[in-house]
């Protein structure tokens, strides 16, 4: 049998204080008028509501998480199309309603809300089974795992704010490549209806100093991702960092994509790669 080397555990708690403080400083440098600037990802939302909506984050994780609060709900929330509808209602309905704050109290509450998060976060047994990162899997994940899916939501948005207002992004290693890390988990399912002989090993590599490689190999009826495998490779996929998270989070299509993506060896398996999705909504 081939040798494969498994995949670590994604351990990001740390870093939230110092993505928060970064955050809070940027928003606090803001004009007014950068605060209404329209974000490209959000077609309809500004940068206060992109703010509003990581608000929306931390309200949710404090209140369905920690509290274990539910509002009533008759939808079939297992089934993915509808799951996908109730989220993005939810966000748009959340994010009109706090149009109101000013970006004061905006900031300020993002701040409040943000310790309790990391103190919620830092209760938690990072390997227990915890919450279901539905892009990555349909069981429970461990902790470590949606806490690091968490962790990608706020290091993203905070991203799609500086691109509107024109500020660098934070791309040194220790912010970037967990980021990755936890996206390339999106593998298996991406390939779940794709086909392949027994011992099929896709190798998956993000150039750059955040980046890394992966192999994703058919076992049976799955696919499954490794670190790396000591197997013939049948397709090679190598693609910038820039482009893969702008990629795995729709922020750029397949075609686009393909530009900058090599393909070595079997191509019609390894364009499967481009159509990796890392988010829900």
């Amino acid at each position: 049998m081939p040798d494969k080397r498994p995949l670590d555990p994604i351990f990001t708690l740390d870093l939230f204080p110092e993505l928060r403080a970064a955050l809070i400083a940027l928003l606090e440098s803001l004009t007014d008028e950068a605060w209404e600037r329209p974000t490209t990802c959000c077609p309809g939302w500004s940068v206060k509501d992109m703010a509003a909506h990581l608000l929306g984050d931390h309200i949710g994780i404090l209140s369905g998480q920690r509290d274990r609060y539910a509002p009533p709900t008759n939808l079939d929330l297992s089934d993915w199309a509808t799951l996908i509808q109730f989220i993005n209602e939810r966000n748009d309905v959340w994010v009109r309603a706090m149009r109101r704050l000013s970006p004061r109290v905006l900031v300020e509450l993002l701040a409040e809300t943000g310790i309790a998060v990391d103190d919620f976060f830092g209760t938690l047994d990072p390997f227990i089974p915890w919450v279901v990162v539905s892009w990555a899997g349909s069981d429970r994940a461990p902790a470590w795992m949606g806490i690091a899916r968490e962790y990608t939501e706020y290091w993203m948005h905070q991203q799609h704010i500086r691109d509107s207002v024109g500020q660098p992004g934070l791309k040194e290693p220790r912010f970037f490549a967990p980021v990755l890390e936890a996206f390339m988990r999106a593998l298996p399912r991406t390939f779940r209806n794709t086909s392949a002989d027994e011992g099929t090993h896709i190798r998956v590599v993000i150039s750059g100093a955040a980046g890394n490689a992966w192999s994703l190999v058919r076992e049976g009826t799955r696919w499954a991702l490794y670190r790396s495998a000591d197997a013939p490779v049948t397709s090679q996929v190598t693609l910038d960092a820039e482009t893969a998270w702008r990629l795995f989070t729709k922020g750029m299509d397949a075609a686009t994509a393909a530009q900058s993506t090599q393909i070595e060896g079997d191509r019609e398996l390894g364009g499967v790669v481009l159509h990796t999705v890392s988010i829900l909504a």
